[in-house]
C-alpha cells in the first residue's frame, strides 16, 4: 500500500484564523484514522510565517518540501496539501492558485471556483447565468454620496436591506440596515472590509443548507438542513461560533414538503456542476413563506467544528466523513 505524506494546512491571518483551527482539529482526527496517510500540520500565521504543532517554526517551499527551522530534521516531501482555512487565503483562491503554479495537489475548490464563490457580486451573476433564482441586489463600487442615495433608494423600496463586503465570509462586514440614517456609517464599515460592497433586498424566510460534495464519484446533495435564529437576529459571525449562541440548527428541516426539497437539491448540484466545484461544498438557500427558493451563497471549504452543519449534513446522508476524505483525495493523487 503506498503511503502519503498530507499536509495539513490551516490558520491563514484572517478573521476566521481561530475557526479554521477547530476545523483542521476535526479534519485531522478523521485523517489520521486512515493508514496510507502521514499528517503533518502547519499553521499559516498573519505575517506569513508556518507554525509547527509544537511550536517550532517552517518554510513550505516552491518544490513542494517542508523546511524545518531545526537543521537537525530531514525536510518533508509534500505528495498533498488539504487547505483547511476558511475565508482568505483559502476560499479566495489566492492559495489554491499557488498550488497549481507548484504543481501540488489539494483538496477542495480549484482557484477560479473558488474565486467566483467567494465573491459576491461574482457569484450572484453566476447564479443568474446558470438559472438558479437569488435575492434582489444592489451593487457598489466604491463608498461616497452616489451610493449612499442608491441604498436609500434600495431601502425604500424594499424596506429593510443588508449591506455586505462582497469579499468576505462567515457574515463578517455583514450588517442589517432598516433606518436610512444607519446607512452611511454602515456602508463606511463594509467598504472597509471590501472594495466592493452588495445591498440585499431583505428576505423574510427560512434559511436552508445543503452539504453538496463528491463521494464514490457521483456529486451529492443532502436533504436541507436549517438554521433557525433567536428573533430579529441574523445568522452572524458570533451566532455561528460564540458559545452562547441562540441559533438551533436541524441537520433535517422540519415540516418541508419533499418537492420543496428536492428542488433545492437540484439547484444544489447545478450550481456544483455549473460553477465547476470540487470535493465539497456547503450551498444556502432562503425559502420564503410563499415557498420561493433563493440561492444564497456558495462556501468551497464549509467549518467543520463540532457544530458545523458540513459533516452533520454529511453523515446523517448515510456517509462516513473520513471515507469521504480517503477516496476523494486518492482519486486525485492516482490519477497523477
Amino acid at each position: 500500500m503506498t503511503q502519503y505524506n498530507l499536509l495539513l494546512l490551516c490558520g491563514g491571518g484572517g478573521s476566521e484564523h481561530a475557526i479554521s483551527l477547530m476545523s483542521a482539529g476535526y479534519v485531522k482526527t478523521n485523517l489520521e484514522s486512515l493508514s496510507n496517510f502521514d499528517v503533518l500540520w502547519l499553521e499559516l500565521l498573519e505575517d506569513g510565517r508556518y507554525r509547527l504543532e509544537d511550536g517550532s517554526f517552517a518554510r513550505l517551499t516552491a518544490d513542494k518540501q517542508v523546511v524545518f527551522d531545526d537543521a537537525g530534521k530531514a525536510s518533508w516531501p509534500v505528495d498533498y496539501m488539504v487547505p483547511c482555512i476558511h475565508g482568505y487565503p483559502g476560499e479566495t483562491g489566492d492559495i489554491q492558485s499557488w498550488f497549481d503554479m507548484i504543481k501540488l495537489p489539494y483538496f477542495g475548490c480549484g482557484g477560479e471556483a473558488s474565486v467566483n464563490c467567494f465573491n459576491k457580486v461574482t457569484a450572484k451573476m453566476w447564479f443568474s447565468a446558470l438559472g438558479i433564482p437569488n435575492t434582489p441586489y444592489l451593487f457598489l463600487d466604491e463608498p461616497g454620496e452616489l451610493a449612499e442615495a442608491q441604498t436609500k433608494v434600495a431601502l425604500e423600496e424594499w424596506g429593510s436591506v443588508f449591506i455586505k463586503a462582497a469579499s468576505q465570509g462567515s457574515s463578517v462586514g455583514c450588517y442589517k440596515v432598516d433606518k436610512a440614517e444607519d446607512i452611511a456609517g454602515v456602508l463606511t464599515e463594509a467598504f472597509s472590509f471590501s472594495p466592493y460592497v452588495i445591498v440585499e433586498k431583505t428576505i423574510v424566510a427560512r434559511e436552508l443548507e445543503v452539504a453538496a460534495y463528491e463521494y464514490e464519484g457521483e456529486v451529492i446533495a443532502t436533504l436541507p438542513g436549517e438554521i433557525v435564529c433567536a428573533s430579529n437576529t441574523f445568522y452572524s459571525f458570533e451566532e455561528k461560533y460564540d458559545s452562547k449562541s441562540q441559533a438551533v440548527t436541524h441537520v433535517q428541516a422540519p415540516d418541508l414538503a419533499p418537492e420543496v426539497a428536492e428542488q433545492i437539491r437540484s439547484y444544489a448540484i447545478k450550481a456544483f456542476k455549473g460553477m465547476k466545484l470540487r470535493h465539497l461544498s456547503r450551498i444556502d438557500f432562503f425559502l420564503t413563506q410563499d415557498n420561493e427558493i433563493l440561492l444564497n451563497e456558495i462556501n468551497t471549504f464549509p467549518g467543520m467544528t463540532p457544530i458545523s452543519m458540513f459533516p452533520k449534513m454529511l453523515q446523517g446522508h448515510g456517509h462516513d466523513f473520513a471515507r469521504f476524505l480517503e477516496q476523494n483525495i486518492l482519486a486525485q493523487l492516482q490519477a497523477k
